[in-house]
């Protein structure tokens, strides 16, 4: 291209932010950042319920080349997490390329003059050489339709979207969902409700965090020596990466981590009945691994009680079991997870020819290495579909997609490149090679999780190690692309 790409991204959660820093960083301006809410920050600003913290050790969860090493604890909080992309953000000059509240209600690329037209949901229209949204997967809350809702006269809410102007000291509070996000705050509200009801559909393998704050003696050692937090990020990532053949079915690493878990809920919870309903009837790996330290010390309060009948209704001050079971609620929390599987939904992308994105999903998210989608050039995904992790840090998938990315527009302007997208065929190749390996684990064989569409089709996860994701996006092979 004779004049510099313009380069719009959606979203500024991490994966929007190391894109525009890395864009920043090669002395590239000609980029903007959209962001529909008024604060940069994406999963980690809308996740801000009482306990949000991350399951990953702080030390791995930041950029590499923005290695934090005074987190305040092991497990970093919601809090600090965010602070932290802010100064990321700040640090490295992308600020003045974000325009906040500036809501993107869908693209078409015009082949005529090789541009995405942008419509905002403003009206306004915006045009960039090349499209990247950094939405993800995990920005949607989902909602489960529950008869009788209309009906229900208290107060709800999804723990994505918490409402810090309810106060729930003595309250009835029902909880529907027990995964990711209940575990996290249940414990943090249980002491103040009167009543807490959990409403357990299925149950989750999980495993102590065994979390701890850094004394002041590690952080001043950390800032001193720069090369232990980047040391302990790497041994953090590499014990991660040797736990990949559990999600495989590996026999002897998948019963030993069973044992640990069932162990786990044998020395802490005491009523014998809820012992039996907590543990899965599905294989360790199938759905997401959760980690607490109080979820369990929790269902041992007197006031609360976990319930494994299904929601027949709601009613209008209470959740009625299928079995007939009359619970009265005065706040009904949904901590049921996200939409996770409508990759960029609700915008409506159009490419070569009109067609649109979602009709071309209708049988599940596809993309070539998660990124690049046949019919629609110049447009790029990060977290897109099949790169999700079981075992590792999503943030190492991201720099392996902003690398990926960054090379494909370097080479577009080294050879004056108007468009790329990479051939059905190879798409198809790539994609059923995922889908084979995919079938071979322990994913496959679990019924209902997020990273199945209806059909069963695994949209969201990646089928091998992140060293191997790694070395397919290292560099952008081009004879992989249609080129205009």
């Amino acid at each position: 291209m004779a004049t510099p790409q313009r380069i719009a991204i959606i979203g500024s959660g991490f994966s929007g932010l190391c894109l525009g820093i890395h864009l920043k960083r090669l002395g590239i301006d000609t980029f903007t950042i959209f962001e529909k809410a008024p604060h940069l920050g994406g999963t980690w600003r809308d996740n801000d319920y009482p306990g949000s913290a991350c399951d990953l050790p702080a030390i791995a969860y930041c950029y590499s080349f923005a290695q934090k090493a005074d987190w305040s604890r092991k497990w970093p909080p919601q809090a600090e997490i965010l602070a932290y992309m802010e100064q990321c953000a700040k640090q490295f000059g992308v600020l003045p390329h974000i325009r906040f509240g500036t809501e993107v209600a869908g693209a078409r690329f015009d082949e005529d003059e090789n541009v995405w037209r942008i419509r905002l949901a403003s009206g306004e229209e915006a045009l960039a050489d090349v499209l990247v949204s950094g939405v993800g997967q995990l920005n949607r809350p989902f909602t489960p339709k529950i008869q009788g809702s209309e009906r229900f006269r208290g107060i709800s809410f999804h723990s994505a979207r918490w409402r810090h102007d309810v106060d729930l000291a003595g309250r009835n509070v029902a909880v529907i969902g027990n995964a990711a996000s209940a575990i996290q705050f249940i414990p943090q509200v249980a002491p103040r409700v009167g009543r807490l009801t959990i409403f357990q559909r299925s149950a989750n393998w999980m495993l102590p965090r065994n979390d701890r704050a850094y004394s002041e003696d590690e952080k001043r050692r950390f800032r001193r020596f720069t090369f232990l937090p980047r040391l302990y990020r790497w041994w953090i990532w590499g014990l991660y990466e040797s736990g990949f053949p559990v999600f495989l079915r590996n026999r002897l690493m998948s019963r030993k981590l069973e044992k640990l878990a069932k162990e786990h809920i044998a020395s802490v919870v005491r009523d014998p009945k809820l012992r039996e309903a907590l543990v899965p009837d599905y294989p360790i790996g199938g759905k997401r691994i959760l980690i607490s330290d109080d979820y369990y010390q929790t269902l041992n309060r007197e006031n609360v009680e976990v319930v494994t009948s299904g929601i027949d209704h709601l009613a209008e001050d209470a959740v009625v079991t299928e079995d007939g079971r009359r619970v009265g609620a005065d706040v009904l929390i949904f901590g049921t997870g996200f939409e996770s599987t409508s990759f960029l939904a609700p915008m409506e992308i159009q490419g070569l020819g009109g067609r649109v994105l979602h009709d071309e999903w209708k049988d599940g998210a596809r993309a070539y290495k998660g990124i690049t989608v046949p019919g629609f050039p110049n447009l790029f995904l990060m977290y897109g579909p099949n790169t999700n992790l079981g075992h590792n840090s999503i943030i190492f998938m991201i720099e392996c997609q902003t690398t990926y990315i960054l090379d494909c527009l370097r080479q577009m302007r080294e050879r004056s490149l108007c468009s790329i997208d990479p051939r059905p065929e190879v798409m198809a190749a790539w994609d059923a090679r995922v889908q084979r390996e995919l079938q071979r684990t322990a994913w496959a064989v679990t019924g209902k999780s997020w990273y199945k569409t209806g059909d069963g089709r695994i949209t969201n996860n990646w089928s091998g190690t992140t060293l191997r994701y790694w070395w397919n996006t290292r560099l952008a092979d081009l004879s992989d692309y249609r080129l205009r």
